[in-house]
């Protein structure tokens, strides 16, 4: 079996993963994004599965769709990859699979978002459909802020901007939960807890033990179901009617979650790769090579 690993940036996860591999024994090569040429009517390149790494969600799509039409299996899914990469696609997917999330609208200009705000009740989140790390969130405590925010968004921002990704603020008591998932397994869980409302620790919260309960692994997994499966990170609110599903993530970071939980998550998204290439896990979308 031969692991192509797609990542332009070699991080502490990519290398936990590259000495999983090589641990095993297992060929592998990293592919570099920046340095592929891809020639389309050419016969495909020579690998077992892609272990999808990229930073660049744009990059990642493009790369994830050339292997699976390939034949080349993915981790993840080109279809997952596509429904995480997008808040609103992600929140349409828990909606149709039934599970709990904040109250969401959209709208398309600023006179209906301000409205949409107002539905929600302040205060109220506005986030870009497409964006990671609590990047260019945005939380609006009044009129005036969020008239503000809107008009710099539609200004500045690119046409993604110009979609007002609306939500309710959930009052969550100074952390919030990401679980990760392989599969039909709840690996681990921390909290992620800090004095700001966003607690991502690339925005400086900090990553502490968190059980996994039955009502953790129950909802992380209908959240994992609901956007096609595969290696993800499940973020979750504890709001005052129950665990709400915010976000989940497909190319997730770990390294702040390894000494906490005391799970090494690089071996087990090694496994599940493995199993994909094997075709003993097959990706969504996708049905089971002969």
């Amino acid at each position: 079996m031969k692991v192509g690993i797609l990542a332009s940036v070699i991080r502490k996860e990519e290398k936990l993963l590259i000495q999983a591999f090589q641990k095993r024994g297992i060929p592998y090569e990293v592919l570099d994004p920046r340095k592929l040429l891809f020639d389309l009517h050419q016969p495909p390149p020579r690998f077992d599965v892609i272990l999808e790494r990229c930073i660049n969600h744009s990059v990642a799509l493009f790369a994830l769709k050339i292997f699976e039409d390939w034949g080349i299996p993915t981790v993840n899914a080109y279809q997952v990859a596509d429904t995480c990469g997008n808040k609103f696609l992600t929140t349409q997917a828990l909606i149709r699979h039934g599970v709990p999330t904040p109250r969401t609208l959209v709208a398309f200009s600023i006179l209906e978002a301000l409205a949409a705000i107002e539905q929600v009740g302040y205060p109220a989140v506005l986030k870009p459909a497409v964006g990671s790390w609590g990047r260019l969130l945005a939380r609006v405590d009044n009129r005036q802020a969020a008239e503000a925010v809107l008009e710099h968004k539609q200004v500045l921002g690119s046409y993604h901007h110009h979609i007002f990704y609306i939500q309710e603020y959930i009052h969550k008591p100074g952390r919030d939960i990401r679980s990760f998932v392989v599969g039909d397994a709840t690996i681990a869980a921390i909290y992620r807890s800090s004095d700001h409302w966003i607690t991502n620790t690339a925005r400086g919260g900090t990553a502490s033990h968190c059980p996994v309960t039955e009502e953790i692994h129950a909802l992380s997994q209908a959240a994992a179901r609901a956007v096609g499966g595969g290696v993800l990170a499940i973020d979750l609110l504890e709001a005052p009617q129950g665990l709400l599903v915010n976000e989940v993530n497909y190319t997730m970071e770990f390294r702040n979650s390894l000494d906490v939980t005391g799970v090494e998550i690089q071996d087990r998204i090694v496994e599940h790769t493995l199993a994909v290439g094997r075709g003993a896990v097959v990706p969504a979308g996708r049905t089971a090579r002969s």
